[in-house]
C-alpha cells in the first residue's frame, strides 16, 4: 500500500514538473521601443492598446472616417458573421494595417461579432510575433485576416482586399464555407 501511494506520488510530481516545463506564458498588450520605428506593439494584443498613444492617431482617424458599405454589413449579418472566429495579424509600423485593421475592427463592430472571438495578433519588421504564431499560420504580409469556422481557417485576406473592400471579400469568404468539407487538407496547412 505504501508502495502504491508513494509511486502515485511520484507521478503527480512528474506530471506537474512537466506541466510547468512545457506551460508558457503569455504575455498580452506588451509594448517596446525600437529606434527605428519608436513604439511598437507585439504579440497579443487586446482592442484597448490601440486607442492608446500613439496608436489611437492612426486608429482612431480611420476607423472614425471609414464608411462601411451597408448592403455588404446586411449580407454579413444575414451570413451570421458573429459565428465565426477571426486572427488578424498585423504591424503598428504598416501603412496598410494602419489602414486596413481599423477598418476591420468598426466592420466587425457592426456585425455584431464580440471582441473575444478576434485575436489580435502584432509583429515586428520581420513579421515575427514573441510566441512563433506567424509560423503556424505561414504569415508573409501583413495585415492578414484569418476567418475561421469550427477551428479550422476557411479563407484570408492578405494587406488589402481584392474586391477593394473588406466587407465584400469577407462575404467571399463566408460563401466558400462549404468548400472546405471537400478540401479539409487545406486547412491543416495552416
Amino acid at each position: 500500500m505504501k508502495n502504491s501511494i508513494s509511486k502515485y506520488l511520484l507521478l503527480g510530481a512528474l506530471a506537474f514538473s512537466l506541466q510547468s516545463c512545457f506551460a508558457q506564458k503569455v504575455v498580452v498588450n506588451r509594448e517596446v521601443d525600437t529606434q527605428r520605428d519608436g513604439k511598437m506593439l507585439l504579440g497579443e494584443q487586446t482592442l484597448e492598446q490601440f486607442k492608446k498613444e500613439p496608436f489611437s492617431d492612426w486608429y482612431n482617424k480611420e476607423y472614425n472616417e471609414y464608411k462601411i458599405d451597408e448592403a455588404s454589413l446586411k449580407l454579413m449579418k444575414k451570413e451570421k458573421a458573429s459565428s465565426y472566429s477571426y486572427i488578424v495579424f498585423l504591424g503598428t509600423w504598416c501603412e496598410d494595417s494602419h489602414r486596413e485593421f481599423p477598418r476591420f475592427m468598426k466592420i466587425m463592430e457592426a456585425a455584431g461579432v464580440s471582441q473575444n472571438r478576434i485575436q489580435i495578433i502584432t509583429v515586428n519588421r520581420k513579421k515575427e510575433s514573441p510566441n512563433g504564431e506567424e509560423g503556424l499560420y505561414n504569415i508573409q504580409k501583413v495585415p492578414t485576416f484569418i476567418v475561421k469556422k469550427y477551428g479550422h481557417e476557411i479563407g484570408r485576406i492578405i494587406e488589402y482586399p481584392e474586391s477593394g473592400f473588406l466587407e465584400k471579400d469577407l462575404l467571399n469568404i463566408y460563401k466558400k464555407k462549404d468548400q472546405t468539407k471537400i478540401a479539409p487538407e487545406v486547412n491543416e496547412k495552416y
